[in-house]
């Protein structure tokens, strides 16, 4: 075990010594551009694919499996460091298109001491050690392996969003701030459905726990956001210029709503209580953007599409509380049975930070010099919400059948229950196959009715028996009767 901490030494030195010469090649660049006019070549393709598999998929998935403490989590954790020190070294090796200095290369190298630490940590737990100052200290690690593990999904969406800017050279000069704006706010509100996501399939203890409504937490996140906006969206002493006006107004109304929010979401007893504003807010901000003023006809349907897919979000989100839920928390505590109308909200909020991440000026500018149609680029932004939702999806179920295996088990008083719908009861789980006993029971059911229309058949054939013909099959139906009653007793 010395010698793994060794060459994580080794690592450590390897990597501060690669930062001396990272992304060289910066004379090659155009002076006043951020990027070479070269293309990008086989190897940084490399680079870019294995970084968003690792920090995207194996490091996330890690850590859902480290939370239910599964014996997969150490393995998968170190293909996956594995797989990032190469892809790291390639982003380094790569020829072709050549890029200036960027917040891109120096955020890699905090994302790799993050992950150096995070690993060596790791290991100094795996080795158990109790005793004397380790015992001490202990706890101290397991907190801070803990929060970097949680931390790591969020720094990974941040370089890889670092990524993407600086491998087309975008939000340069002027550019900067409503590209800022853009990508903050759109990650925003992918944040926000997946936090809606988790609340719905995995989060309702927790939150009874806070003796808080949801819409508590929604509002005071809102009103925070909207004195940031008040204050921000406006350089305080220049002219009023663009959409200054209307993005500072926006703000005020986050603000504003977000008090009443906050003061709605309590009864008179002080107990939780759900409310509207949070909704209602997402489905103004919807309104705003979809008639934001735009240079270009490609960007003012974008806007468009994103301000209707905001306020679709908002409005389903008022019929979910109002109508589906009636003003309860949810329908099942564990999360095991939501109702599908729940799954819409969090997927338009995810639809609808990509539509705004995927809308600034360079992108719509880009897009309108290739000749790509609106519509098309629609479809290739809600095909990559409908993936991130698959992904949150999964992740939450590996977690909620960890944390709660008894939700994942279809128990006989289920099957047999007479409330359930019966369609839905007769039905086997979606994927599974049949268990013996299942299948000698449906045998035994066909062989039955096939034995009753034989009898029915042979009935009819015997002269004088068409007018009692009840008579003869009752004995018969009574010898059946102990088999069908046998073998649905047994399950």
């Amino acid at each position: 075990m010395m010698g793994i901490l060794d060459l994580r030494g080794v690592l450590v030195a390897l990597l501060l010594a690669s930062s001396i010469v990272a992304h060289g090649g910066h004379e090659s660049v155009p002076e006043g551009s951020a990027v070479s006019k070269d293309p990008i070549d086989s190897t940084l393709w490399i680079h870019m694919i294995l970084m968003g598999f690792t920090f995207g998929i194996i490091f996330p998935l890690g850590m859902v499996l480290g939370i239910v403490r599964s014996r997969w989590h150490v393995p998968l954790q170190i293909i996956g460091t594995v797989i990032a020190v190469v892809a790291y070294f390639l982003g380094h090796a790569h020829k072709g298109r050549q890029f200036g200095k960027n917040v891109h290369a120096s955020f890699a190298n905090l994302l790799m001491l993050m992950l150096v630490v995070q690993v060596v940590i790791g290991l100094y737990l795996k080795l158990h050690l109790s005793k004397g100052i380790h015992g001490r200290i202990r706890r101290f690690f397991v907190v801070l392996h803990g929060v970097l593990g949680k931390a790591m999904p969020i720094v990974s969406w941040t370089q890889m969003l670092f990524g993407g800017i600086a491998a087309n050279g975008f939000c340069q000069g002027d550019h900067l701030g409503q590209c800022l704006a853009h990508f903050i706010m759109g990650s925003a509100f992918i944040a926000y459905g997946i936090m809606l996501t988790i609340l719905l399939l995995v989060g309702q203890y927790w939150l009874r726990r806070t003796g808080r409504s949801q819409e508590f937490f929604d509002s005071l996140v809102i009103a925070a956001w909207g004195c940031v906006n008040t204050f921000t969206e406006h350089r305080w002493g220049g002219p009023w210029v663009h959409n200054d006006l209307q993005h500072t107004t926006m703000g005020i109304v986050w603000w504003c709503a977000g008090l009443l929010g906050i003061w709605m979401s309590r009864k008179r007893n002080g107990r939780p209580k759900r409310n509207l504003i949070p909704a209602i807010v997402i489905l103004l901000t919807g309104y705003a953007m979809s008639a934001h003023p735009q240079t270009l006809m490609i960007s003012t349907m974008i806007h468009s599409i994103f301000g209707y897919t905001l306020m679709a979000a908002g409005f389903t989100r008022i019929i979910e509380i109002a109508f589906v839920l009636k003003d309860k928390n949810t329908v099942s505590l564990d999360g095991s049975d939501p109702n599908s109308f729940q799954y819409l909200p969090p997927f338009l909020l995810y639809a609808s930070g990509f539509l705004f991440m995927g809308a600034t000026e360079e992108q719509m500018q880009l897009l309108h010099d290739a000749g790509i149609t609106h519509v098309s680029y629609i479809l290739i932004l809600y095909s990559i919400a409908f993936i991130l939702f698959l992904f949150v999806n999964i992740l939450l179920h590996i977690y909620a059948v960890h944390a709660w295996p008894d939700s994942a088990k279809l128990s006989a008083h289920s099957r047999s229950s007479s409330t359930t719908d019966p369609v839905q009861d007769s039905t086997f789980i979606n994927g599974h196959a049949r268990s013996a006993s299942e299948t000698q029971q449906v045998h035994d059911a066909e062989a039955f009715e096939l034995q009753g229309l034989i009898s029915d058949e042979e009935d009819e054939d015997v002269p004088g028996n068409r007018n009692h013909v009840m008579g003869p099959r009752k004995a018969e139906d009574e010898e059946s009767a102990p088999l069908v009653g046998k073998e649905t007793s047994s399950t």
